[in-house]
C-alpha cells in the first residue's frame, strides 16, 4: 500500500507564507514505477546550466532506456534489497518534485536528493514542507537511523531548505557525491532519529 502524506490547507499557510498561492493540497508519496519517467524527463530536459548548478555532468547521464530498465528492475525487489526509493511531490494532483534515495543501509542510514521541477516554485519555500514530510518517508519505509543530503555547496536553495527542515549542518568538502555528478565542493546534513519510535525525526541540534 502506498504512503501517502497530505498537508492541510492551515498548515500550507504557516509553511508557505511567501507563496502567492495556498493550495488546496500537497502529497508527498512514494511514487510507483510508471512515474520515474518524472525523474528521468527532468534531467534529461535540464538546461545545461541547471544541471551544472546541480553538480552533475550531462555526459555521465544514464540513456532514458537504460534508466528506466534499472528503475524497472530495482522496483521488482522488496523495499529492503532496493538501491534507491523515488518520492513524489505533488500540489492539486500536479507533479511539482520529487526526491530519490540512495546508497541505503536499511535499518541504518541513507542519502536522500532533492528537486523541484516545477521553476515558478523553486525559492518559493515549498520544498520545505516536502522535506519534512520525505524524510518522515524515508525514516519509516528503510527504518532509519541517520538521513544524510550533501547538495553541492553554492546550490543555496537545496541548503537553506535543509537547514529549514530540521536538518543539522555536518561539514563542507570536495568529493564527487554521485555517478552522475563531477568532483565538486558539497555541504553534508543529516537528520537523526534520536530514538527507535520517535516520531517525527528531528535533528540533534533542535
Amino acid at each position: 500500500m502506498t504512503n501517502a502524506v497530505h498537508v492541510d490547507r492551515r498548515r500550507h499557510r504557516e509553511l508557505f507564507g511567501r507563496c502567492d498561492h495556498v493550495p488546496v493540497s500537497l502529497v508527498v508519496r512514494e511514487m510507483g514505477v510508471g512515474e520515474a519517467e518524472l525523474v528521468i524527463d527532468y534531467f534529461h530536459g535540464s538546461t545545461p546550466e541547471h544541471l551544472e548548478l546541480l553538480g552533475i555532468d550531462p555526459a555521465r547521464l544514464p540513456s532514458p532506456e537504460y534508466w528506466r530498465q534499472r528503475y524497472a528492475n530495482d522496483f521488482a525487489k522488496p523495499i529492503a534489497d532496493r538501491s534507491s526509493l523515488l518520492v513524489i511531490w505533488e500540489l492539486d494532483s500536479v507533479p511539482i518534485g520529487f526526491s530519490t534515495a540512495d546508497k541505503i543501509v536499511f535499518g541504518k542510514h541513507a542519502h536522500m536528493h532533492l528537486h523541484v521541477v516545477d521553476p515558478q516554485r523553486r525559492g518559493s519555500g515549498i520544498g520545505t514542507a516536502c522535506v519534512r514530510e520525505t524524510a518522515k518517508l524515508y525514516f519509516e519505509k528503510l527504518a532509519l537511523e541517520r538521513l544524510f543530503c550533501e547538495p553541492n555547496a553554492f546550490n543555496v536553495a537545496p541548503n537553506r531548505t535543509l537547514q529549514s527542515a530540521g536538518f543539522r549542518y555536518v561539514k563542507t568538502h570536495m568529493t564527487v557525491p554521485g555517478p552522475i555528478n563531477h568532483h565538486q565542493a558539497v555541504t553534508r546534513w543529516v537528520l537523526e532519529q534520536d530514538r527507535p519510535g520517535s516520531d517525527p525525526p528531528r535533528s540533534r541540534a533542535e
